[in-house]
């Protein structure tokens, strides 16, 4: 691979009409991955972790070494396995978050779900934090992003008050997560008040409470099922304070049938829940805060053991499901980062046991599935295990309901925090900044035609329809702008088989109205098949008018100098074609070795000296799996043919040597303002894909 001196592009119109992004919505792998745990009529699959005295995973047991009991009666072990999340001599990935030396710190490796180790989603229930534990969550959630993500780690950080549009992509990028967690807040109308020990309830409606416990088991559950279908280890880390499965008007029937739905739906998904009380160390005795001189020697004498009765069914729901899941409740202590950490050290290794159940356990002619006990044991002493408690007589297979008819397709597809797939699609955003409309989000859907059904058409034309629905969230989970339109698509002859080979780009704009973080989702819908697509992406847009320096995203398309031209310019092919399956479009982003890319980018509010002109470097980096493998030396910005030095207009060209591997790579601009002292960084993932040979003749 070479790289030539950095070269500027013309004012880049096309940065405004086409995107680039941090990440990519691949579908999700098939099902028959080894590690996902299965139920069905022919397989049950259980996990377990088993631990010793000091709580270490123990890695090295044998089939004869457990034993495994639905409803009281002995199984026959004949699939068994042990899975090593955490490979021997790996160290959590710590990746500085500011520039260390004056170097920024490296853009984060790209993981796609299939290549996930751990997924792991960071649930605060924001129904049920006080104003200090959500603090408390807040720190720790940070913590654990700074210090404790290891390679190979999706993570999501998601609200339970905020609704679908706070549920982030699973993803290793850090800034993301940081984002979200920085807009938890205190919910002043959820089920616990301000201070720690406020148990919730005292003040509000009973029934609002209960309906606002199942509100949050409701969120959970939505989470558990996304996950169904993916590999690796997952796990849920919940925060709550107060999930209660009863109520002061008896059973709480929303919430106890929430909770064993959500238990059912995680055991099927391979989701272990681990809860974690924040509210720290809980003095239940009299203090000096207690006013005794007001309190009858009764409720003296009874205020400890209220207390203690309060707490404890305030965890009624967090000990359920760990309990049911194989996972591990938490509480009564001070240090949440350390039960945060505890909690995610037990998701590094597991033992998975399966077995052939009785034909009577899915029999269909009973009706409502029957809950089935399932025990696991060690025949070895001084060791602990813990598994799923079991599981209703209900087959994976089972025909679930789902959604009939387009507006109930387009809502679920658009829901689905990982994507539907049946269509695959790829959606890539970018911030800009306009002269005329200010802060821009461009967006280009990506759809593969040949998942598509074209009908036949008079005269040799070939047509498509299709439903596309978008909704851009903001921060708190809002829907700020939103779509939903028919689009009939047509080609002939060339252009036909052009859309079959290379794909469709679709491109939209939408004007950001104030500062924050977006995620913009959309679903397609095959208006023939009624198959469905969806891809979302996260993007934080900055506050341009604090006048700090800042870049655009970048955008990479092929590169094709025109005849005796001397400045960099687009391909002019559609969709940047350049033939045996490979696309530079800026929504795909995969090149063939020895192709020149080019990628331009806006610099924002660069500083001026004393004759009102800016003092700019810039340079590149290519990565590749998280290491450096070319490093561009900066260069002076030329700045006299720019037309406004408020909003410049950078890029440059990568010329991809000819025996470039294949295999994934970030571009990252790193731009540095010499009289401000500031540089700034932004990034871009790529592919390069060895073109497939045309058939022989």
């Amino acid at each position: 691979m070479t790289m030539p001196a950095l070269r500027f592009a013309r004012p880049a119109a096309a940065l405004l009409a086409f995107a680039t992004a941090f990440a990519q919505n691949p579908a999700p792998p098939q099902s028959a991955d080894q590690n996902i745990i299965r139920i069905n009529v022919n397989l049950v699959q259980v996990d377990a972790v088993v631990t010793d005295s000091r709580d270490r995973l123990v890695p090295n047991l044998e089939p004869k070494d457990f034993v495994v009991l639905q409803d009281g009666k002995p199984q026959t072990i004949t699939n068994f396995s042990y899975i090593n999340v955490r490979p021997a001599g790996t160290a959590p990935a710590t990746v500085a978050a500011s520039p260390k030396n004056g170097v920024p710190p490296p853009p984060p490796v790209p993981v796609k779900p299939e290549q996930a180790r751990r997924l792991i989603a960071l649930v605060a229930d924001d129904l049920a934090l006080s104003f200090d534990g959500t603090a408390r969550v807040r720190s720790a959630l940070k913590k654990f992003v700074d210090t404790d993500m290891q390679p190979g780690d999706l993570v999501a950080v998601i609200r339970t008050a905020a609704g679908m549009g706070a549920l982030q992509q699973f993803t290793a990028d850090k800034r993301v997560l940081y984002a979200a967690i920085d807009h938890l807040r205190w919910n002043s109308m959820g089920r616990v008040g301000v201070g720690s020990f406020d148990q919730g309830g005292g003040a509000y409606d009973p029934h609002i409470t209960d309906a606002m416990t199942a509100g949050s088991l409701a969120a959970i559950h939505f989470v558990v099922d996304g996950l169904h279908d993916l590999p690796g280890r997952k796990a849920v880390i919940l925060f709550s304070e107060n999930l209660k499965l009863f109520s002061r008007t008896g059973d709480n029937d929303l919430a106890l049938q929430g909770a064993r739905r959500l238990e059912d739906a995680a055991n099927r998904a391979g989701v272990v829940i681990y809860s974690i009380d924040p509210r720290g160390l809980q003095v239940t005795a009299l203090t000096a805060a207690d006013d005794t001189s007001k309190m009858s020697r009764r409720q003296i004498s009874r205020t400890p053991q209220m207390r203690e009765t309060q707490i404890f069914n305030s965890q009624e729901g967090m000990v359920t499901l760990a309990n049911g899941t194989g996972g591990l409740f938490f509480s009564n202590s001070n240090d949440i980062f350390g039960e945060l950490r505890k909690a995610a050290a037990d998701t590094e290794g597991y033992y998975l046991l399966g077995y052939h159940p009785d034909p009577s356990t899915f029999d269909p002619k009973t009706g409502t599935p029957k809950f089935h006990k399932v025990e696991v044991k060690l025949t070895r002493s001084g060791l602990h295990v813990r598994s799923r408690s079991g599981f209703f007589g209900k087959s994976d297979s089972y025909a679930e309901h789902k959604p009939v008819g387009r507006q109930a397709e387009l809502a679920e597809a658009l829901q689905s925090p990982f994507g539907a797939n049946q269509i695959h699609v790829r959606l890539t955003t970018l911030f800009v900044q306009s002269p005329t409309a200010g802060s821009l989000v461009d967006a280009v859907l990506h759809v593969d035609a040949k998942d598509l059904k074209f009908t036949d058409q008079p005269d040799g034309w070939h047509k498509a329809v299709i439903d596309v629905a978008a909704v851009t969230f903001g921060e708190s989970g809002e829907a700020v702008d939103g779509s939903d339109r028919t689009y009939t698509l047509q080609y002939k002859d060339a252009g036909y088989q052009s859309a079959l080979k290379y794909g469709i780009d679709y491109a939209m704009q939408h004007p950001v109205k104030k500062p924050g973080g977006y995620q913009l989702r959309i679903a397609l819908r095959d208006a023939d098949t009624e198959q469905l697509g969806s891809a979302s992406e996260f993007i934080e847009i900055p506050d341009v008018s604090k006048g700090k320096l800042l870049l655009s995203s970048l955008m990479l398309h092929p590169y094709m100098p025109p005849a005796g031209a001397g400045s960099p310019q687009a391909a002019q092919t559609p969709a940047g074609q350049t033939g045996g399956g490979i696309t530079g479009s800026p929504a795909v982003r995969i090149f063939a070795p020895g192709q020149d890319i080019l990628y331009e980018y806006q610099i924002l509010n660069p500083q001026v000296d004393s004759s009102q002109k800016p003092q700019i470097e810039s340079s590149s980096r290519i990565f590749r799996d998280g290491k450096e493998i070319f490093t561009g030396k900066p260069q002076a910005v030329d700045t006299a043919a720019q037309p406004d030095i408020k909003k410049m207009e950078g890029g440059g060209v990568l010329k991809l040597g000819g025996k470039m591997q294949p295999g994934d790579y970030v571009l990252q601009v790193v731009v540095t303002d010499k009289i401000a002292k500031t540089t700034v960084t932004q990034w871009s993932d790529f592919e390069v894909k060895a073109p497939i040979p045309p058939p022989a003749q």
